[in-house]
């Protein structure tokens, strides 16, 4: 196993998510002063050498994977849980940190790209592409058309997203998580257990595959209890984040009416921003307001109330991620496409009213 250090050290060491150390290499003006100096102190102490630095090891043709993500990070997270171990590891954090894990068993180093808004995700890709042997993205960073003519030199895993059907079928392999199949269980848990009827989905079904799986595994669930909920979501989020989702409860608030019994939140990134906000306005979760989220990111356990979510496998998201690639690489080049459904666990918290269990974290089933 290789000890040379690695971002996902430097952002352990630091206390932020490998997103932001990736920003004070890439853009280190849009890093807040006092994160940069922690970010780079841990990179000397460590003896950390940016891959975008060590070009020598990038520009090799074997001997590195790579991952291409759009950059989810939350300075929110960043800057008001940094003193809690791993609380501003976020959804693509996780899925590194399992990568990373399986490249070094199999002697393989990781690349990580983070498209950012003021880049282009088709040339970010184009140059990741150029410098390993293989590499997972995340579905609909890029055109999946780009993805198949890339997929015929080498190696492509398409993640949190199912295959495309009809005409425009992909021969990408595939690993999702069963998206509907854990909010259909939240929701009919929030239903059936806890008697709520008038529930309000929040999130953007547009731009994620996952989040639009979500929706449908809501709809199905009020569908089958005799409900009659909206066909678009209740409140849209224009961003997956904590602000966001405090930006969201000021709408809610502000709209009159009855308000909703539970909000349902498409991520938990979004349910603990909300959290926030209606604590700061004297509401109470769940006597007065029920707020659930989804992804089981290492935050949802440590806000109070402790967050009701749905946990995906994001680790092993990653280390399937590699495992495929290493087989294609190994001479699996001409097998049929892989696609992996990973499944989910509800955890039932304290922000439903489940409560908190003696040992351990609150229940998982």
């Amino acid at each position: 196993m290789s000890t040379t250090p690695t971002v996902y050290d430097v952002a352990e060491r630091s206390g932020v998510s490998i997103a932001t150390v990736s920003r004070v290499y890439r853009n280190p003006d849009s890093v807040r002063a006092a994160t940069r100096e922690r970010v780079l102190a841990a990179a000397r102490d460590l003896g950390y050498v940016p891959s975008g630095n060590a070009r020598g090891l990038a520009s090799r043709s074997t001997g590195i994977l790579g991952l291409c993500f759009p950059d989810y990070s939350d300075p929110d997270a960043e800057a008001s849980e940094a003193d809690e171990e791993d609380a501003a590891m976020l959804y693509s954090d996780q899925i590194i940190r399992g990568m990373e894990r399986a490249a070094r068993r199999h002697g393989y180093a990781l690349l990580i790209a983070a498209s950012l808004k003021e880049g282009s995700a088709e040339s970010l890709v184009a140059k990741v592409a150029g410098r390993v042997d293989g590499f997972a993205v995340l579905s609909r960073t890029v055109p999946t058309e780009e993805l198949e003519i890339i997929s015929r030199r080498q190696p492509v895993v398409m993640l949190a997203g199912p295959r495309e059907d009809g005409e425009h079928a992909d021969h990408l392999d595939h690993i999702e998580v069963a998206n509907f199949d854990g909010q259909l269980e939240l929701t009919r848990h929030l239903i059936d257990d806890h008697g709520l009827r008038r529930l309000a989905y929040i999130g953007s079904a547009e731009e994620s595959p996952d989040v639009e799986a979500r929706f449908r595994g809501y709809l199905a669930a009020c569908r089958a209890a005799g409900l009659d909920p909206a066909h678009e979501p209740g409140l849209r989020a224009r961003m997956m984040t904590q602000a966001e989702g405090a930006h969201i409860i000021d709408a809610l608030l502000a709209r009159g009416g009855p308000r909703p019994e539970a909000l349902v939140f498409a991520n938990d990134q979004l349910a603990v921003g909300a959290l926030h906000a209606l604590q700061e306005r004297g509401l109470r979760v769940p006597d007065d307001l029920v707020v659930t989220g989804f992804d089981g990111i290492p935050l949802s356990r440590l806000v109070r109330p402790a967050l009701t979510t749905v946990r995906q496998p994001m680790l092993r998201m990653g280390e399937e991620a590699v495992e495929l690639l290493v087989r294609r690489l190994s001479g699996g080049r001409d097998t049929e496409p892989v696609s992996l459904m990973l499944p989910v666990t509800v955890a039932r918290r304290e922000s439903c009213g489940c409560g908190k269990p003696e040992n351990g974290d609150p229940g998982v089933h």
